[in-house]
C-alpha cells in the first residue's frame, strides 16, 4: 500500500513537472509570437501613420540605390577581377564581343597596397587634406568673427566673400590657371614689376603643391565662413556681456565662449570638408593634371588615370583604388565619430 502510494505521488509529481515544462514552453512561444506580432503591428502602424513621409522618401532611396548603390556594388565586383579594356564586353560595329575577364580575388588589393606609388599618393593626399582643411577652417573662423560684428557695409563684404562659392568650380580653377601662367600670368607680371623673377607656379613640384592648396582654400573658405557665422549667431550675446562685465579679455571670451559654442558646428564642417578635400578631383585635374610629373597626384586622380589614361585602361585597378579610398574615408569617419562620443558630443 505504501509502495503504491509512493508510485502515485511520483507519477503525479512527474506529471506536474511535464505540465510546468509544457506551460513554460507555451509561454515562451506565446511571448515570442506576441513580440513578433508587436513588431509587425508597430511597423504597420508606422506605415499607416507616416505613409506620406515614406512615399516622399521612397523615390530618393530608389534614385540613390540606382546612382550610388549599383555602381558601388559593380565597382567592388570589378576590383576582384582582372577587367581591362581588352577583356570587357564591347561592341565593334555589328559584332559583339563577350567579356573574358576572370575573378582573381584580392590580388588587385595586394598589388596596389604593395606598390610604392600607393604610399606616395596616400601621403600627399593626407598632407593636402590636412593643409587645406586647417587653413580653410582658420580663415573661415577669422572671417566669420569679423562679419559677426556690426559695421558699415557688412552686407557688401558678405557678398564679396561668398562670391567664390557662387562661381562654378571649373571657372574658378581656369581663372587661377591663367593667374599662375609663368609667362603671361598676372601674378608674375606683378612680381616682374617689383623686380622679382617669375615664379614657376605650375612647373615646379613644390610651387605646384602650394598652388593647388591655395586654389582649394579659395574655393572652400566661403562654405566654412557661412557655416561658422551661423554658429556664431546662435551663441547668446548675454554670455559675452556677462564675461565682459567680469573682466574677461577678448581672447578669454573667444576661448571660453566662442570655441565651445562652435564645437558642434565645427565638428560637422571639419568632417565634411575633410571628405570633400580628400576626393577633390577638379582642382588637381584642371589646374595641374597631377603634374608636374606626378607630384600633385592624389588618390582619386590616380584612380582616374588607371581607368581613362593608362593603356590598356585598367578598370579593375581603378575600381580597387576607389574601394580603398572609400574604406579609408569610412575608417576616418568611424574614428572621428568615436572621438566625438568620448568628448561627450552626440553625433
Amino acid at each position: 500500500m505504501a509502495a503504491h502510494t509512493s508510485q502515485s505521488v511520483a507519477k503525479a509529481a512527474g506529471d506536474d513537472v511535464e505540465n510546468d515544462a509544457a506551460a513554460r514552453g507555451l509561454s515562451r512561444r506565446t511571448d515570442s509570437e506576441s513580440a513578433g506580432n508587436g513588431r509587425r503591428g508597430g511597423l504597420r502602424r508606422a506605415l499607416a501613420t507616416h505613409w506620406y513621409a515614406w512615399a516622399m522618401v521612397a523615390p530618393v532611396v530608389l534614385v540613390l540605390g540606382v546612382i550610388i548603390g549599383w555602381p558601388l556594388v559593380r565597382g567592388v565586383y570589378l576590383s576582384l577581377t582582372d577587367a581591362n579594356e581588352r577583356n570587357v564586353a564591347r561592341t565593334i560595329g555589328a559584332r559583339h564581343i563577350e567579356a573574358t575577364y576572370e575573378f582573381v580575388g584580392l590580388d588587385n588589393y595586394t598589388s596596389v597596397l604593395g606598390d610604392p606609388v600607393f604610399l606616395q599618393r596616400l601621403v600627399w593626399t593626407v598632407v593636402w587634406t590636412v593643409a587645406c582643411v586647417s587653413i580653410t577652417f582658420t580663415l573661415g573662423l577669422v572671417l566669420a568673427n569679423m562679419l559677426n560684428r556690426d559695421f558699415r557695409g557688412r552686407a557688401a563684404y558678405r557678398m564679396a566673400l561668398i562670391l567664390p562659392w557662387a562661381v562654378p568650380g571649373f571657372v574658378s580653377v581656369f581663372a587661377w590657371r591663367f593667374l599662375f601662367n609663368r609667362d603671361n600670368g598676372i601674378l608674375n607680371k606683378i612680381l616682374d614689376g617689383g623686380g622679382i623673377a617669375a615664379v614657376p607656379w605650375l612647373d615646379d613640384p613644390t610651387w605646384a603643391k602650394f598652388s593647388v592648396v591655395a586654389v582649394n582654400v579659395w574655393l572652400g573658405v566661403p562654405f566654412m565662413m557661412v557655416a561658422l557665422l551661423g554658429g556664431l549667431q546662435s551663441i547668446p550675446g548675454e554670455l559675452y556681456e556677462a564675461a565682459e562685465m567680469d573682466g574677461a579679455s577678448a581672447w578669454q571670451r573667444f576661448r571660453h565662449i566662442t570655441l565651445p559654442g562652435l564645437r558642434a558646428v565645427s565638428m560637422t564642417v571639419i568632417l565634411l570638408s575633410t571628405i570633400w578635400t580628400f576626393n577633390m578631383f577638379p582642382v588637381i585635374f584642371l589646374l595641374t593634371r597631377g603634374g608636374p610629373g606626378d607630384s600633385t597626384e592624389i588618390l582619386v586622380t590616380q584612380a582616374f588615370r588607371e581607368a581613362f589614361v593608362a593603356s590598356p585602361r585598367d578598370f579593375a585597378g581603378s575600381a580597387t583604388w576607389g574601394v580603398l579610398i572609400l574604406a579609408l574615408l569610412m575608417i576616418f569617419a568611424l574614428v572621428y565619430r568615436r572621438s566625438l562620443r568620448k568628448q561627450g558630443e552626440v553625433w
